[in-house]
């Protein structure tokens, strides 16, 4: 079959005052017609360079010195930009990382993806408009016609994202491009998006190049695998290839570092030392020696070829994982999440359990909390509505451990963590914190207590004041709470950099001179400064390439264990949660549907929509039958508004029947190991209770398997 696109020793620039960047430093790539390949590493490797490149969009001072760009055949480097115009969104569609500042927000989504047709395809307005809805159907965009004259901001995440793609493959080009097209979607709609993707390129004859840092995401997924680091490409070969046998140190280290192959946090996850190259610089060796743990002093004087011992399989290292001057791990077998390895036989015991905690009673006891907000309409701004964020939750968590909260986007997770901290004031409900309900506290009072409980906001960057020094950033609760005196501050503001892993001199940086893993830090030094019992840490590595997470990670759980923190845990990343937690909470529309201790859940789930949350999570493995469970969640969740009568889960539910509808389900026991389930038909219960009132005469409820 011949090449859709050859890339051939590509080398891209950008020209700043004073230095030069070395982006894309001599690749060479192929792809099929219909094939797709994953584009992988970790932030400033060069991938969306490298596929900016081939769209010829690049930022100020960017420009491809040499090397060609050849789309079947014709070399998109030497096009004038009036024909390289025509090629975008006609024969190469681009899915943008971040729908939300992809999408133009003063225009309707009918119209922006209209406009592509309108220019490449010579269409009417209103047969372009009708091409829109054509293409929002195909990408299974719910209500098409309605959502055509909708704005991005009324759309959820997953619908912007849908959106994006029928825009990129309106006018069905030949290659689609989708940069980190799931990054920070709940795992539902990731995989949905992936699934979606895998469709089109099967239905459409499209080449695909799949940018991302997360190895799971291509699992199963792609044909072949470029991994790239320092702008160039450091192992190459079809995916199955690459999972089964990885060659090099860093494809290796990626593998490591992911939560997904730490079966229940039984070892730490490997955290790659270092930062990546300074890309303005041009390394005489192997760009990965300095931080490769299999390094020889030739490495720092000599740069490697991608060649390798097999044609199909290329890497550029002179010490391979698995040769026999490399210690790395034998990779007999293709690497597999722990999704597919089963029960852990031996569970982490808790800090309780082990002395490190109290066993007296449980640090925090959430009762009864709501939380509702209202929706105001007209110039007097009558209530018309209510959104439930927050519908009769309780929980408990005791000192030293972790608890989960997982579930979609919109479930009530950040409004618990807002209620916690006092941020927001809840309607009903207590909540106990050291024996002290802070329900019942004055604002003052409240204030008083806010050493106790710290919180990490989602986005880092945002939670710390642009104009303000590091020191003054974490002085600034010390000097709120008058803790100490002030000559006492500095002392504890570098003891607190050096703990979280930061050198002294960050405190007169500003948080806009740290990359994204050293904000992450400082947001846990400002939590940490008050020296807290609790941290409620609000999708704290959401964001993140794998190898930073794994340092945030593995810095928390070491915390951890020197303080006794205690540490709610949000995130919609299931193995991310499985990885922290002792217990988890699953939240669905405001309530919790299943808590309990965490390998219990992760191994045998009760209740349907944690089994489709597992179901969603992305398996590391090159096998495309094993990176696909079956079953799964259909649809998105209905309006927090109007949520359903009986269980608020039963119209998205396979097993659901009519006194799901009518009855609202309650927690009850369903194991042995103390978990507690809110369904009336739960998955392979395991204690034995009648059956709910009104249900004696129902068929039994089908397996999910």
């Amino acid at each position: 079959m011949a090449d859709l696109l050859t890339i051939t020793d590509l080398h891209t620039e950008i020209r700043l005052s004073g230095a030069t960047v070395r982006a894309v430093n001599g690749i060479s790539l192929s792809l099929a017609e219909g094939e797709c390949l994953g584009l992988v590493g970790e932030s400033g490797c060069g991938k969306t360079m490298t596929a900016r490149s081939i769209l010829r969009l690049l930022p100020p001072g960017g420009m491809i010195t040499s090397g060609a760009i050849e789309l079947d055949g014709t070399d998109l480097v030497q096009l004038p930009e009036e024909l390289m115009q025509q090629i975008r969104g006609s024969d190469i569609g681009t899915i943008f990382q971040d729908p939300s500042t992809a999408l133009n927000p003063t225009m309707t989504v009918g119209t922006q993806i209209a406009e592509s047709v309108v220019v490449h395809k010579g269409a009417d307005k209103q047969a372009a408009l009708a091409r829109a809805i054509d293409v929002l159907r195909l990408v299974r965009m719910p209500e098409p016609e309605r959502v055509v004259g909708q704005y991005p901001h009324e759309l959820s995440g997953g619908m912007r994202q849908r959106s994006l793609i029928a825009a990129a493959i309106a006018c069905e080009p030949r290659l689609l491009i989708a940069d980190e097209p799931t990054t920070a979607l709940d795992v539902t709609i990731q995989r949905e998006i992936l699934e979606l993707l895998d469709e089109l390129r099967r239905d459409l004859g499209m080449a695909v190049i799949l940018v991302t840092h997360d190895l799971g995401v291509i699992g199963g997924r792609t044909d072949k695998v470029a991994v790239m680091y320092g702008g160039r490409i450091v192992e190459y070969a079809a995916t199955r290839s690459v999972f089964a046998t990885p060659r090099h140190p860093y494809t290796e280290a990626l593998f490591d570092a992911l939560p997904e192959l730490a079966v229940k946090g039984s070892r730490a996850l490997y955290s790659i030392p270092g930062r990546p190259p300074d890309m303005r610089t041009e390394s005489a060796g192997c760009s990965f020696a300095a931080r490769c743990r299999y390094a020889q002093d030739w490495c720092s004087a000599h740069a490697p070829e991608l060649d390798g011992d097999h044609p199909g399989h290329s890497y550029a290292c002179f010490f391979p994982v698995s040769s026999v001057f490399g210690g790395g791990q034998a990779a007999a077998a293709i690497p597999v999440s722990a999704w597919l390895s089963g029960h852990d036989p031996s569970p982490r015991r808790s800090p309780a359990a082990d002395g490190n905690g109290s066993s007296s009673g449980p640090l925090l006891r959430v009762t009864g909390l709501v939380k509702d907000y209202p929706v105001t309409a007209g110039l007097l701004r009558r209530k018309v509505a209510a959104v439930s964020a927050v519908a009769d939750v309780s929980f408990e968590l005791a000192a030293g451990e972790t608890l989960g909260l997982v579930g979609e986007s919109g479930c009530g997770k950040t409004t618990v963590a807002r209620l916690l901290v006092g941020l927001e004031q809840a309607d009903a409900g207590s909540i106990d914190f050291a024996g002290t309900d802070l329900t019942q506290l004055s604002t003052r009072q409240r204030r008083a207590q806010a050493t106790g409980i710290q919180l990490m906001f989602q986005d880092a960057f945002a939670s710390l004041d642009p104009m303000m020094r590091v020191r003054s950033i974490l002085r600034e609760p010390l000097l709120i709470q008058k803790a100490g005196r002030r000559r006492s501050h500095r002392r504890q503001v570098n003891r607190i950099l050096d703990e979280v892993g930061l050198p002294a001199d960050a405190a007169d940086r500003f948080a806009r001179e740290f990359s994204g893993g050293q904000r992450q830090r400082l947001a846990l030094a400002r939590a940490l400064i008050q020296r807290p019992a609790l941290i409620v840490a609000d999708e704290p590595v959401s964001a993140l390439d794998v190898s930073v997470q794994a340092q945030i990670l593995n810095l928390m759980r070491k915390l951890q264990r020197q303080y006794g923190l205690s540490y709610l845990f949000i995130s919609h990343d299931l193995s991310v949660i499985r990885y922290m937690a002792d217990s988890i909470g699953v939240m669905y529309l405001g309530k919790l549907v299943e808590v309990g201790p965490a390998e219990a859940i992760c191994a045998a789930p009760g209740h349907p929509y944690t089994r489709g949350l597992i179901d969603a999570v992305p398996v590391v493995t090159a096998d495309p039958e094993a990176a696909q469970f079956g079953g799964g969640l259909s649809g998105e969740p209905p309006a927090a508004t109007d949520p359903p009568s009986g269980c608020r889960f039963h119209p998205r539910c396979p097993l659901a029947q009519e006194i799901c509808a009518r009855q609202e389900p309650q927690l009850q026991p369903h194991s042995a190991a103390g978990q507690f389930v809110a369904c009336h038909f739960p998955l392979e219960e395991a204690v034995s209770s009648p059956p709910p009132a009104g249900a004696a005469d129902l068929p039994a409820a089908p397996s999910l398997s």
